[in-house]
């Protein structure tokens, strides 16, 4: 039984974990640039046990730290000229107050100083810096050079990371990642007057949120079951040692 209640714990607090992962997956489904988590599982020996039976009972299955899916979203058409959307592994570089960050979402504006910012008011990087652009007829190409009305204004930073890059989630599709991990893109496309869309579909969101609730309850059942059968040892059987 001890076992088994140990099983059905290390269970509910995996599931738990997991719709935390997923109900935040849904929450950013409309979220533009947004790379949705994947989770796994391993299993975690919480005793040095010996025999293969030992091990077999003392073996649960907890959370694997989540991946984050940059798999590509789909382009949305806005006609806006300062939506930018990307095709290909990279980012557009901004500075946040805590410094360099990196995201997908093309979703800029200008303030009435002619600085490119995001929707969160950080600052859209180019190669020297900040980018400030007069007022005038936008025009982006392909590889992020910027013009206004025919002369060119700047360039868009558009990096990449290694695979082995650790890229750290910030929330509203924002990364950091480890200084001077960030060279130049190479294989990348920005396309004016879109978005990318965010990766998560809603309706299969939606639903393997609901399969992992069910999944918690089941856990939560059998946590009350062994629950209450520690009550009836406890009433029943402890009396008459």
């Amino acid at each position: 039984m001890g076992n088994g209640i140990y099983s059905a714990g290390t269970g509910l607090l995996a599931r738990t974990q997991e719709l935390d992962v997923a109900a935040n997956n849904l929450a950013n489904a409309n979220t533009s640039g947004f790379r949705g988590e994947q989770v796994s599982f391993k299993s975690q020996l919480m005793t040095a046990s010996t025999t293969a039976s030992a091990r077999a009972v003392s073996t649960y299955g907890v959370l694997n730290s989540p991946r984050t899916d940059f798999s590509q979203g789909s382009l949305e058409r806005t006609e806006n000229p300062l939506d930018l959307a990307l095709e290909g592994s990279g980012f557009f570089a901004v500075q946040a107050p805590t410094g360099v960050q990196y995201t997908r979402n093309g979703s800029f504006h200008i303030t009435a100083k002619g600085a490119l910012v995001t929707s969160q008011g950080y600052s859209v990087l180019g190669a020297n810096g900040p980018l400030t652009l007069q007022q005038g007829d936008v025009q982006i190409s392909s590889s992020g050079v910027i013009s206004v009305d025919g002369a060119v204004a700047g360039n868009l930073r558009l990096v990449q990371f290694a695979a082995d890059v650790p890229l750290t989630a910030l929330g509203n599709a924002y990364y950091s990642a480890p200084t001077a991990a960030a060279t130049a893109a190479t294989d990348l496309s920005v396309s004016q007057g879109f978005l990318e869309s965010s990766n998560i579909s809603p309706v299969a969101g939606a639903v393997g949120l609901i399969g992992i609730q069910r999944n918690a309850e089941m856990m939560q059942r059998a946590m009350n079951t062994f629950h209450n059968d520690f009550d009836r040892i406890a009433a029943e059987d402890l009396p008459k040692v």
